[in-house]
């Protein structure tokens, strides 16, 4: 059984049969990271300033300048990547960068220590570790963390998970750059005992990787629920003691998958980085409940989760913005935010900051952002500009316009961040209560009819397929128990089509027998035979399928 070691003492002796992890390759010992670790405290202690930024690609290396910088009496800012837009919104805040840096900006280096050297223990409230949020307002916010509250939060790991975890190495897709991979990929393997493994991006390397030995898997939503079935996952089965999840809501139906490929239930962690561990939960079962961490109190006000635990900063009750139901026995059910900060891709964003930063340019008169749900989620974002004359552009015209709000929100947000859907109007749909609603904007994402694809066109014959994809608008409430295409659909498509295939006149006169013989049903694929008759201004319809003739009809034309 590994010896259980306090962060604030984590160094003071070194331990030559204690194995760290592995790093290049290479096996570190404890004895060769305390020794990575004085040379990064002789480098900070020489280095002018008290506030510095670290990114490091490998675990390994960030945690011995994490620890070193520590015991220099350094505050460290965990910079979430070393992309230059990061790296220059950092440089205002700290003296200078460690680690795989742009060299423009000089990033310190370790320098060798004197082999007498000793480390002091730790002054857990004075070392402070600083990360960033986009907070309840969509403003990236600091969030000060001091080693007493990360400490106690790994002591309730431990105490949660740490029996059924002894002797297993720690493999994880998220990066330990961020609190969350922090905790369960750095301090906590450390005071474990537990073997830190390299960052795993690919499938093939993670079942080989995980296969080696007994493993932990420490990943996220947006991975687990993209696991490929083709993969021999079988051959984890036994190996793999825990999977956990945390960063953002896991799927309820990719947790079943989780469970069967990797042959161990994934347990979620639910928290964030101002609060720290609130609650976890095992998917044995389609809809587990949350349960507190050790050490963590709970109750509801306002419908919504209000906390308190020694992960945060003050012994002080913390308000979330995520509306909750108590159950029995202590445990809990979240309802979703009260806010609109969401999660995509387990990268928080907030939708007022983004709507915001759009309604700032002067193209734009208003705005509304949204998110579409599906197998992947995404942003969406209805605008109305200030050039009306946008409304009815081509298409390179408001690809253009849609283009330059892009760029705009690129000074401020990655690509995971910004809308990925835009739709452009003269106005936003109002409800009779004068009141924009999410389900009116999102209903203008769900397309009204199919795209056809063309099989023949003549000037006075067309023949199109028509995929009835089930997100079609026009099957809601159509009918509720067996969902069916409208007879006024079919007609408004003919017409529709018929203009896209034929130059015809503008009046409608009427309609001349119309007849609906078989319904037709999400998932078919239809054949649209129009025949355009000129000089009669007559157009003919007719839909048909493997199931025979679904409709057809006329409809008579004439000019204005």
């Amino acid at each position: 059984m590994s010896e259980w070691i306090a962060l604030d003492r984590l160094l003071l002796q070194p331990q030559p049969a204690r194995c760290v992890g592995v790093c290049e390759g290479v096996v570190v010992t404890h004895a060769a990271f305390r020794q990575q670790v004085m040379a990064w405290q002789q480098a900070f202690t020489a280095a002018p300033g008290r506030d510095w930024a670290l990114y490091f690609d490998e675990a390994l290396p960030f945690a011995a300048a994490l620890f070193g910088a520590w015991h220099a009496g350094k505050r460290v800012f965990l910079a979430a990547d070393n992309l230059p837009a990061s790296l220059a919104e950092l440089q205002s805040r700290v003296s200078g960068f460690a680690g795989d840096i742009d060299p423009a900006h000089s990033p310190l280096a370790a320098v060798d220590a004197p082999a007498d050297l000793a480390l002091e223990p730790l002054d857990e409230r004075a070392c402070e570790l600083v990360v960033f949020t986009s907070g309840s307002t969509g403003e990236p916010s600091a969030i000060s963390k001091r080693l007493d509250q990360l400490a106690r939060e790994v002591d309730a790991l431990q105490a949660a998970f740490g029996a059924e975890l002894e002797g297993a190495q720690v493999h994880g897709t998220v990066s330990h750059q961020h609190i969350y991979g922090l905790l369960f990929r750095v301090l906590w393997p450390l005071a474990a005992g537990r073997e830190i493994q390299p960052r795993r991006f690919f499938h093939e390397d993670l079942i080989k990787a995980l296969g080696a030995a007994d493993s932990v898997l420490v990943a996220t939503p947006a991975h687990l629920k993209r696991l490929p079935e083709q993969l021999d996952w079988a051959a984890l089965h036994g190996r793999l003691r825990a999977v956990f999840s945390s960063g953002g809501p896991l799927p309820a139906d990719a947790a079943p998958q989780v469970r069967r490929l990797l042959g161990v239930a994934p347990t979620e962690v639910y928290g964030s980085s101002e609060t720290g561990g609130v609650a976890w939960r095992r998917w044995h079962d389609a809809a587990p409940t949350w349960q507190p961490l050790p050490g963590v109190q709970w109750r509801i006000e306002d419908g919504c989760l209000v906390v308190a635990s020694a992960h945060l900063p003050t012994t002080s009750w913390w308000q979330t913005q995520d509306r909750v139901e108590a159950l029995a026995e202590g445990r809990f059910r979240l309802l979703g935010r009260a806010d609109r900060i969401v999660k995509i891709e387990e990268r928080r964003v907030s939708l007022d900051a983004l709507e915001r930063a759009l309604r700032a340019d002067p193209l734009v008169e208003d705005v509304r952002v949204l998110v579409l749900p599906g197998a992947r989620e995404q942003l969406a974002a209805v605008v109305v500009p200030t050039d009306a004359a946008l409304i009815a552009a081509d298409d390179a015209a408001r690809r253009a316009f849609q283009q330059h709000l892009a760029a705009v929100l690129a000074r401020s947000h990655d690509a995971v961040t910004r809308p990925r859907r835009w739709r452009l109007l003269s106005a936003l749909p109002l409800n009779a209560q004068g009141k924009v609603t999410h389900a009116a904007l999102a209903a203008l994402f769900q397309p009204l009819m199919p795209s056809p694809r063309w099989l023949e066109r003549s000037p006075s014959t067309a023949v199109a397929e028509l995929a009835l994809d089930p997100s079609l608008r026009v099957f809601e409430g159509h009918f509720p128990q067996a969902r069916i295409l409208p007879g006024v659909a079919q007609l408004d498509w003919a017409i529709r089509y018929g203009r896209q295939a034929f130059d015809m006149p503008p009046r409608f006169e009427r309609m001349d027998a119309v007849k609906f013989q078989h319904v037709a049903r999400p998932g078919q694929l239809l054949s649209l035979q129009l025949d355009w008759d000129a000089a009669r201004g007559v157009l003919a319809f007719r839909y048909s399928s493997e199931h025979g003739v679904h409709a057809s009809g006329k409809v008579v034309f004439a000019d204005a």
